[in-house]
């Protein structure tokens, strides 16, 4: 079963311009998938575009200066804000409105 159809409808992919985005595999992906598929690039870096970089950017704030020992570590490292941001819909919604976003 195609995933559009349990989705019920297309899907809006947003994505910056990393070079993995822009391989000729994912534009021949985009182009055979266009009924159900709109894509929307943004510039390469446009962090006050994306709300997803300023999550991370909350992340950096703990995990900046750490020197893990062990993927293990950053791992837990790097979970652990994830973790309380989750928790805190104001900062999710912050990061959506310096975006130009509205939360629904």
């Amino acid at each position: 079963m195609r995933r559009t159809r349990q989705l019920g409808g297309p899907i809006v992919l947003v994505w910056d311009n990393v070079r993995l985005h822009l391989t000729a595999g994912m534009r021949e992906f985009i182009a055979a998938n266009a009924e159900w598929l709109t894509v929307f690039q943004l510039p390469t870096y446009a962090p006050d575009l994306n709300p997803q970089e300023g999550v991370w950017s909350l992340v950096k704030r703990d995990v900046g200066n750490l020197a893990a020992a062990d993927l293990s570590q950053l791992t837990r490292s790097v979970q652990h804000p994830l973790k309380k941001i989750r928790y805190r819909p104001d900062l999710v919604d912050g990061c959506l409105t310096g975006t130009g976003l509205t939360p629904a």
